[in-house]
This record gives structure tokens, sequence and C-alpha cells, in this order.
């Protein structure tokens, strides 16, 4: 018997939306283990990614021109793409709410979206704070209209569906939850492979970031909190997994004079960014604003302590098990890493951080996704 098959929408490969293509990936192994599903579970990645604009080297200096091809991209030549194998599938999962236009080319009876936040509407949501021109906002309208039209919408935690519902966004009937998870390479057991990575870096004790250099990332607070607390511990470093920083954020670090306490490194295997989860004096995440935050439970699962924004959505899924800071208070971040530095023990319990941890995988984050489709099968 020919099952039906489920479609899970994923980006574009060539905008490297790693996050995003991870959660993809881990929804899809999910799905293919299941031998049960009344549906085959498919991916569809999209191979034609049009480099148009940004081969015109004058236009740049009028146009904000990868934004505009961006939005070429996911509001023409995906949904171009997609006419094309669309009738081999019967139900449509998009991974990513920033594709949720593709809605308006699909069966909006039977194709759903996950949410991850709110922070590609934002400039819709709050024009006055988050100011983008008339195209963008024309674009992300037609987006969430999309998102709109679904039959079911995923989120990530209650944070997020509070915001969607202070905004009236959604039929709260479509909402449904669907916590992230945490990939198998991140345990507390250690591996006993040599590390080239952990080599790297030496015996020196080391805090460490795993962020994007988005601005809501805040690595602006996480430079100056390791400065502050590197006059005090000389000796510790800063390793940071993530995209090369941004001119500003090498100003910063130069002013501050921690630049040769610092260590980038970047497209990591996860046993590998296990690894540093696991040996890492303290993960710090400084986030203003996040859907659900990754990094938190991938640390905690990893033994990891963690010392995190004091914000709504990390202190959800953080819970007893983070330490959490005021933002914008540099003092209150160091005083905390101190403590932590000084006195181990005065950190929640290792039992505690992988107890917490426990409470998300991506098997219960599949089977919620797939229970929806099959309502529908049924």
């Amino acid at each position: 018997m020919n099952l039906p098959s489920l479609g899970l929408v994923f980006n574009f490969p060539q905008t490297k939306s790693f996050s995003m293509d991870f959660c993809s990936e881990m929804l899809l192994n999910q799905l293919q283990q299941d031998s049960h599903l009344p549906f085959k579970p498919e991916a569809i990645i999209p191979q034609e990614y049009y480099r148009i604009l940004t081969r015109i080297p004058w236009l740049g200096r009028k146009f904000p021109i990868r934004t505009l091809e961006t939005m070429l991209n996911n509001l023409w030549v995906y949904p171009q793409a997609l006419k094309k194998v669309r009738d081999r599938f019967q139900y449509f999962h998009i991974c990513d709410h920033s594709y949720a236009n593709l809605v308006h080319d699909l069966p909006a009876e039977r194709t759903g979206v996950f949410c991850h936040d709110l922070d590609a509407f934002r400039s819709l949501l709050e024009p006055e704070k988050y100011r983008r021109g008339w195209h963008y906002n024309a674009g992300q309208q037609h987006v969430l209209r999309g998102m709109q039209k679904a039959k079911f919408v995923f989120y990530t935690t209650n944070e997020v569906r509070q915001e969607i519902e202070h905004y009236q966004l959604l039929d709260p009937n479509k909402l449904i939850q669907a916590p992230l998870g945490i990939a198998s390479e991140f345990t507390a057991i250690a591996s006993q492979k040599p590390s080239k990575v952990l080599d790297s870096i030496g015996q020196q004790p080391f805090l460490l970031n795993v962020s994007s250099n988005q601005v809501r990332k805040r690595l602006d607070i996480l430079l100056q909190a390791f400065a502050g607390i590197h006059e005090r511990f000389p000796e510790l470093k800063l390793v940071r997994v993530g995209a090369e920083w941004t001119p500003q954020m090498q100003k910063l670090i130069q002013s501050l004079g921690i630049g040769n306490s610092i260590i980038r490194l970047q497209g990591l295997e996860r046993s590998e960014l296990a690894e540093l989860y696991r040996q890492a004096t303290i993960t710090l995440v400084t986030s203003e604003s996040e859907g659900f935050g990754l990094p938190v439970i991938e640390a905690l699962a990893c033994g990891s302590p963690v010392v995190a924004t004091d914000i709504p959505v990390l202190r959800e899924v953080g819970g007893n098990a983070v330490t959490f800071c005021p933002l914008t208070r540099i003092d209150d971040w160091v005083t905390v890493l101190e403590n932590h530095l000084q006195a181990p023990n005065a950190q929640p319990s290792k039992g505690d951080r992988l107890a917490q941890a426990a409470k998300y995988s991506w098997a219960a984050h599949a089977k919620t996704i797939s229970d929806a489709y099959e309502s529908i099968a049924n």
C-alpha cells in the first residue's frame, strides 16, 4: 500500500540558516524512524537560488540588496519550485515560519507552519521600535497572512503563544505547542576520543557562548561581562562558537583589550560542540529575546552550568537549573560569574541540570507534529 506523503518544507540550503536546518533535520530523522505513521515523510528542498541583485555592484549603494534578494527567492523562486513537486504530497509542514508565504501556494487545510518566534514580524507589530522599508513590510505581511491561513501553527514556548495571542495574530484553536529537543550527541557522558577542538583551546578554564551574531544575541553584553570577570580571573578564556565578529564587535573587543583571551570557532560537528559544553566552566547565554534557546538545554544536557539572561523564554526552558541575570546590568553578570567560579557548589546541581534537560526530546517534538497531521488523515 502506498502511503500518502508529508512534505517537510525546508529552507533554501544557500541561506545557511543553521538552527532552522538543524530543527528540520531532527524532525525528519525522527519521523523517518517511526514505522507506524499513516504517511511517508519526505524533505522538500529547493535547489535553485537566484543571486541576481548581489551581482550588480552599484545596486548595493541604493538598496538593501541582500534583503531584496532573499525576498525574491522566498516569495517568487520557492513558490515556482514548489509547484513542480506539490502534487506528490498530500500534507505539508513548513519548518520555518519565515517561509509561511508558501501556504498561499499549498492546500491550506492540509498545511502546518512551525512558528519559532515572532522576530520576522517585529516591524509589523512594533513599527516605531523596529523600522523597516515598505518593501520589507509588504513582504512580511504576505508571509504573515500565509501563516494565518494554515491549518496548524506549532510553537515552542508559552511565551511565544502569549505573544501570538497578545497581538491577536492567529486563531488560538490552531496553536499546538511542540518544544524543541536535544540531539543524542549532547550528553554528560564524555567522549573517549581525543578532541582536536579541546587541544586547540588548551588547559585554561573557559566560558562558552554558542550564538549567531544577530543583534538580539547581545554579544556586546557577552563581551563586557567577560571583560569584567577577566580582570579578576586573567587566566579565563572566552570560547565563542558562531559566525565572524561584526566590525562593531571587533572594535569593542579591541577597546576592552580582551582579544588575546578570546577563541572563536565555527563549523563544528555536534560531537565536538558537545565536548565543549562538557568541558566549559560556564555556558553563557546573553540574548535579549529568544523563541526557545537551544544552547540552554544542550548545555544542561551535557552537565554544563548555565548563566543566562533573565527573560521569560529562558526561565521557562531553563527552570531552576539555570542562574539568571538582568540583561544590561554588567556588574550583576560579573558578580554571578565570580560566585560560580569561586563556589561551584552554589550553582544548581548537576542532577538538577540533567533533570531539566531530560524534559525535552526530539522524539516528543516529532510525535506532537505527526499526531496533528494524523488527525487530518483520520
